[in-house]
């Protein structure tokens, strides 16, 4: 199955209970299918369930001056949520709405394969890493969880509501950009292939990672 295939298999999703809760549409996610780095939200609010795309909203405008602090812009990363239907009111999720809706997001990963998954907020990061967690403990750091490399980090809308939440936020960004500086540097320094393989050479130095 393509992510687009899986997309489509969404499209009028009548899995879990958000289905008859007044959503405007399936929120599936955006981005490039080749991104090397994946951040995963919560759900669609208000503007991403009316528009069809996450963080288009205030949350959204933070997230893109952000992300373009760490040397990452929206072209090359995607970005999904845990729940692909908006909550009423935009309460939480509620544990068997990410049960039913959390393969999916699984299968989002398997087939983008990102090296990095950059979750937002505690309901994506307690998703991701399948345990309970307190964000403000484990943000800005890397975590390594079966076959995944996770960077958890505050959510952008818990940031605007609690502005003294924002410098930790733009901190854990920063840590973001030397991570990524890092593990760039090490793959371009990584031992050249065979003579025999110019072409991966290119592509080593070419990979983000």
């Amino acid at each position: 199955m393509t992510l687009q295939e899986l997309a489509q298999s969404l499209h009028n999703c009548q899995h879990c209970k958000l289905a008859k809760l007044g959503r405007t549409q399936v929120v599936f996610g955006v981005g490039n299918p080749n991104a090397q780095v994946m951040f995963v939200g919560e759900g669609p609010g208000f503007n991403e369930d009316r528009q069809g795309e996450p963080f288009v909203g205030a949350a959204g405008k933070l997230l893109n001056e952000l992300l373009q602090s760490a040397g990452l812009s929206r072209a090359e990363i995607y970005i999904a949520n845990v729940v692909k239907c908006r909550p009423p009111n935009n309460r939480d999720p509620e544990p068997d709405e990410v049960e039913t809706c959390k393969p999916f997001l699984f299968q989002q990963i398997d087939l983008i394969k990102p090296k990095l998954v950059c979750t937002l907020g505690r309901w994506s990061t307690e998703t991701i890493l399948e345990r309970k967690v307190s964000i403000t403990k484990i943000r800005g750091q890397v975590i390594r969880h079966n076959s995944l490399v996770v960077f958890p980090l505050l959510h952008p809308a818990a940031a605007l509501h609690q502005g003294n939440l924002l410098p930790s936020l733009r901190e854990d960004f920063g840590k973001l950009k030397h991570y990524l500086d890092q593990v760039n540097r090490e793959s371009i320094a990584a031992p050249a292939p065979p003579a025999s393989h110019p072409d991966k050479m290119q592509k080593i130095q070419m990979d983000l990672f």
